[in-house]
This record gives C-alpha cells, sequence and structure tokens, in this order.
C-alpha cells in the first residue's frame, strides 16, 4: 500500500472517531510509520498539525450541529469531547471566529474545513542529491531537552536551545570536544522511544560531568547536503520526506535524525541531513 493510502486510512479514522479520544500513536500505527513521522508527514502536507486538522474538523461539524439542530451548546461541547463549555467556546471562536452563542443569535457566517485528502505529487524535476552511507557507530556528547510529542511546539523550542547554547559557552565547549565523524555541531532528534529528546551535541567519546552522552549504532544513512538558515534546512527536510522518501524505495530506519552542521552560522549555515533508512522488501 501506497504511503498515501495509508494516510487516508488514518484520515478516515479520524474523521469516524471525531467524537471520541483519538491517539496519535494510534493514527501513525494506521499509516504505517512511527508517531513522529506521522506528524511530520502530516504537517508538511497539510500546513497543519494534527491536532489542528482535528480541532477545525470537529468544529466544523459542532457548527453545523448548532445551526442545524435544536441541542443545548453544552451538549455539543461534550460530544467533541469539550468537558468545559469554556474550553469548548474558546476551541469554537479560534476557528469559527465567533463564539457558539453567534451562532444562534445572528446567523454568524461560518468556516468549513472539508476532509483532508492525500495524494503524491513529486516535486522538484532535476531530482534530489544525495548519497546512501553505511556509517559506524559512533557516540555524541552535549546537552538535551525533552520534545514535545506535539511535533509542532518543537520548531519554536529548538532555535531558542541553540541560542541559549550559543549564549551560555556550550558550542564553544562542544566544539572543542569534537572528534571523528560526523565533523561538525549536531542536532539529533532521538524520537523512535518513549522518551523523545533532541541533543545539540558532538561525535566524541570524551564527556564532561555536566554533558550527556548518547549511542548512535551503524546504520544507513540518506545523506542530503545543503546550506543557507534554519528556514533553508527545514525546506530540505520537507523536500526529503514529501518527494525523495516514496520514490525512493527506502523507508525510515527506528533510529534518531542528524543534523550536521558544518558551519554553524544562523544565516550562512552550511549543513548535512542524515536520514536513517533501511532499504523496502
Amino acid at each position: 500500500m501506497e504511503w498515501t493510502e495509508c494516510f487516508n486510512c488514518a484520515v478516515s479514522y479520524i474523521e469516524e472517531h471525531l467524537t471520541e479520544k483519538i491517539d496519535p500513536v494510534q493514527l501513525a500505527r494506521i499509516a504505517g510509520c512511527s508517531s513522529y513521522y506521522f506528524q511530520k508527514t502530516f504537517l508538511y502536507v497539510a500546513g497543519l498539525s494534527v491536532s489542528e486538522y482535528i480541532r477545525r474538523r470537529r468544529m466544523t461539524l459542532a457548527a453545523a450541529e448548532l445551526r442545524t439542530t435544536q441541542k443545548k451548546i453544552v451538549d455539543i461541547a461534550l460530544k467533541y469531547g469539550y468537558d468545559s463549555p469554556t474550553a469548548f467556546n474558546r476551541a469554537f471562536q479560534s476557528v469559527q471566529g465567533v463564539p457558539p452563542s453567534a451562532v444562534r443569535q445572528n446567523n454568524a457566517a461560518l468556516k468549513v474545513y472539508p476532509v483532508l485528502t492525500f495524494h503524491f505529487s513529486l516535486s522538484g524535476a532535476d531530482g534530489t542529491a544525495f548519497k546512501i552511507e553505511k556509517k559506524p557507530s559512533f557516540q555524541i556528547s552535549g546537552v538535551s531537552f525533552p520534545l514535545d510529542k506535539k511535533l509542532e511546539n518543537n520548531f519554536a523550542a529548538i532555535p531558542g536551545q541553540w541560542d541559549k547554547a550559543l549564549a551560555d559557552g556550550t558550542l564553544s565547549r562542544l566544539c572543542a570536544l569534537m572528534e571523528g565523524e560526523p565533523r561538525g555541531l549536531l542536532g539529533v532528534s532521538v524520537h523512535h522511544t518513549e522518551d523523545w529528546r533532541y541533543y545539540i551535541a558532538v561525535s566524541s567519546s570524551h564527556t564532561p560531568s555536566d554533558f550527556e552522552t548518547y549511542h548512535i549504532p551503524q546504520a544507513d544513512w540518506a545523506v542530503f547536503s545543503g546550506s543557507g538558515t534554519n528556514r533553508t534546512l527545514q525546506e530540505l527536510e520537507r523536500h526529503v520526506i514529501l518527494n525523495w522518501l516514496p520514490a525512493s524505495g527506502y523507508g525510515c530506519a527506528a533510529l534518531p535524525d542528524v543534523e550536521v552542521y558544518l558551519k554553524a552560522d544562523p544565516e550562512n549555515a552550511v549543513f548535512e541531513y542524515w536520514l536513517p533508512v533501511v532499504k523496502k522488501c
């Protein structure tokens, strides 16, 4: 089954369970990938997070019930998972732009968010330059912090942690520890275990007492090169996940993915994106 079919099955599951609690891990299982890559792909394709899509669909259906039935607002709120009328009012207004009461009081204009459909559309006629490289295991040393299970919350948190590491001298200390490969400052996303974490680190066998270590096993990596800003790196990752991966004959391995900053200038960086891969049967 193609990834688009798998993701559309996950969307169908969402639609069938909008009045119930929806487990993102179950959605990823239906889509045939990890929760991390499901959320990442969904965000890249849809332009919004899984949780925001679910909220919009619920508020679309709630709005229809407010307009076409005489059900109490509190009953509609409970139906779509809101125990508190205040929480429902806040969610409804964030999506529809008006409070639920306005729907019946003044026939307010409402927004309809339709069911999402995934389809594969290859972009980039010149192709994507990459290398598949078998890398030996390596140890990283550095600092880490928890990643939010709602992936979109990390897009602001991660740059803030890099700024902090620059300001407090952590990056300078890491550069002094650097040895072996990969050669550069590393951003390592550990997302294949229950404890999601992000490491700002270097490849090193030396670990000061206030730093942490993490061992990355031998693996096959798809390596992509680029330059520019953090935004450029995000666009590279988006292109890899949406365009390269479906056509590559590879799947994502249950390992961290790695950002290698060969030149760690926020405005003019040189970087590599390492995606752990396994050959599809």
